[in-house]
């Protein structure tokens, strides 16, 4: 190993050192399941907006975006920021307020509980339900952080794969078993920054070693449809062809996701007070604009690098690996520029671990909080069950490393399959819960099931037939799910009094 790999790989134990620390902090903090599951709702609006943005950009900001800017142009990758950038924001502004509010009002510490609690569901047959869409999605997506990062660590270092991907997955673990919910939010704010920071680093460094902005700008200009919204670039044979109008509302439907996404929806519930929402809304907003654009440009700068041969040009999947080949060429520049390289790594691994951490706390409650005391009425005390708590984490968290045991298995697919399941079974239920009145358990029910299924009848089913049916699967599930649960909700009984009383009392607040 070079004295620059040491450097990089010393930066980014310090980091999981950093994020070990924190969970034994904060496991002091945890009395209650509520304070491990929600943080006693006490995060501050900053923490609330960056971790919720954290766990939810993973690993495609720093290697998705990027690579599928490298090899399309901006056409995809374009549509897919202004798709993330607007649900981001209308998710923060419609739902997190009356969703603080409304878990506040029913004592839910969960989704699956808010559902069963929000439509007098007295045998709780939303929660169980929704526990079980949260981890048969939630679980192989856990696994696939795991194997992004012993992929990391076995690229870059040449580790055993299954050796790195172990401890990874110890590491995140051992701190979000430990510190719970508000373990989870401070790293991943802290991960937020680290992200943020190995972002400009990288853009700034290749800007330079291209030749400047105006090289970077000539050279993309040069490739057919490669800066175009209309048309996408095609890398195989350096052609382009067109972007038409129904990809690009099958790509902005990726916007959808957001409504539904367990680990986002938290830290709305967990916000200190619901009147700091709109400051978390504009720092979130403003984050996720910000660190998508300089993904793409990201991108189109690495393009740039192939073309005056720092880097040698990416094919394929390859492409995702962009930061990480130029943070290498980086190192090559002594001690303290691999020790900075070292931190931009840290930023992918970051990127990475904010995800799995959300993902896995989302899961055990799933398990512990909503399957076991909800469903099944297991009887036991605050400390019991907070053991529970931390046991099915850890057992879930086992389950995951199992499934990422292959190295070959694939990281993106899993991400984009799990973000339509979330979005198509809990996007429709969490709207409508929020904002009609006359939705009922019968609807609710009835669409979760419909928007469940029908991601996978159209991801295996329709889409393969192509042409017109080539859609995100994510906006068919959405769109049948909201339309069962208003004409189920509209065929069957109204909400019984005392539903539709907290319904008035949230909504006058």
């Amino acid at each position: 190993m070079t004295g620059s790999q040491i450097t990089m790989l010393v930066a980014m134990v310090v980091y999981l050192f950093i994020m070990i620390g924190i969970g034994i902090k904060m496991s002091q903090k945890n009395e209650t399941v509520g304070d491990f599951y929600l943080g006693g709702r006490r995060l501050g609006p900053f923490v609330t907006a960056m971790s919720a943005e954290a766990s939810d950009m993973s690993s495609y900001l720093l290697m998705g975006l990027p690579g599928l800017a490298y090899l399309s142009g901006v056409a995809d990758v374009g549509w897919t920021v202004i798709g993330l950038a607007a649900g981001t924001y209308l998710n923060w502004l419609f739902v997190a307020k009356r969703l603080r509010r409304y878990t506040e009002a029913t004592g839910s510490i969960t989704l699956p509980e808010f559902f069963s609690d929000r439509f007098g569901d007295r045998q709780h047959i939303l929660t169980l339900i929704a526990a079980l869409v949260i981890i048969v999605f939630f679980v192989p997506y856990t696994a696939s952080g795991f194997a992004a990062c012993g992929k990391l660590f076995n690229s870059l270092f040449g580790v055993d794969y299954h050796a790195a991907m172990i401890v990874s997955a110890i590491v995140i673990m051992f701190y979000t078993t430990m510190g719970g919910f508000l373990a989870a939010s401070t790293t991943d704010f802290i991960q937020s920054i680290i992200m943020s920071v190995a972002l400009i680093i990288i853009l700034l460094f290749g800007v330079r070693m291209a030749g400047g902005f105006d090289a970077v700008i000539e050279n993309a200009r040069a490739l057919p449809g490669y800066l175009s919204f209309s048309q996408t670039y095609n890398a195989a044979d350096g052609t382009s062809s067109p972007y038409t109008f129904l990809t690009i509302i099958s790509t902005l439907a990726w916007g959808l996701g957001y409504f539904g996404m367990p680990h986002i929806l938290l830290r709305f519930m967990a916000i200190e007070d619901d009147s700091k929402v709109a400051l978390s809304r504009r720092v979130a907003s403003v984050w996720v604009v910000i660190s998508m654009s300089a993904a793409v440009l990201i991108g189109i700068v690495g393009l740039g690098l192939s073309k005056v041969g720092v880097i040698e040009t990416l094919t394929g999947n390859n492409s995702e690996t962009i930061i990480v080949k130029i943070s290498q060429f980086m190192s090559t520049y002594g001690i303290p520029a691999a020790l900075v390289a070292g931190i931009v790594l840290s930023g992918i691994l970051a990127s990475t671990m904010s995800t799995a951490d959300s993902q896995l706390l989302a899961a055990s409650s799933s398990v512990s909080n909503d399957i076991l005391v909800k469903v099944f009425h297991l009887n036991v005390s605050q400390t019991r069950q907070l053991v529970v708590s931390r046991v099915s984490l850890l057992l879930i968290a086992v389950l995951g490393v199992v499934l990422a045991w292959n190295s070959d298995s694939s990281v993106f697919q899993i991400v984009s399959f799990a973000w339509a399941g979330f979005g198509g079974a809990f996007g429709p239920v969490v709207l409508l819960a929020l904002f009609w009145k006359r939705s009922n358990k019968q609807g609710a029910i009835a669409g979760m099931l419909a928007g469940g299924i029908m991601i996978f009848v159209w991801k295996f089913a329709v889409r393969p037939l192509g042409g017109a049916f080539n859609i995100y699967e994510l906006l068919p599930a959405f769109v049948v799910a909201i339309v069962i649960n208003i004409v189920v909700s509209l065929v069957t009984a109204p909400p019984e009094k005392a539903v539709t009383d907290v319904y008035d009392k949230v909504k006058a607040m």
